[in-house]
């Protein structure tokens, strides 16, 4: 819960001062300041990875693969990962 507060101060600090947002939100702004300087993990650099191999391959195809296509190449790649994260990826790039 916490971190989708955090994530809500960072996409509106343009807008909001972010003193004013850590309290309307009950969080420190030392919190918020240590997740923002916190490394990714290294799950989310993995998804990182593999959402930019899909979109190479996918934009390869001439954006004719369907999910499926697009992980079989990323196996013959010697990219391990399920049917489903490709589909997900796919469907969060659109």
């Amino acid at each position: 819960m916490t971190l989708a507060k955090y994530e809500l101060i960072d996409a509106e600090k343009a807008r909001h001062s972010i003193v004013k947002m850590c309290a309307w939100l009950q969080v420190s702004r030392s919190g918020y300041y240590e997740w923002r300087e916190r490394p990714a993990s290294a799950t989310a650099q993995r998804r990182a990875l593999l959402a930019a191999l899909v979109a190479e391959i996918f934009a390869g195809s001439h954006e004719t693969y369907g999910y499926r296509r697009v992980h079989a190449a990323l196996a013959r790649r010697g990219e391990h990962c399920s049917a489903e994260l490709v589909r997900a990826l796919m469907r969060e790039q659109g």
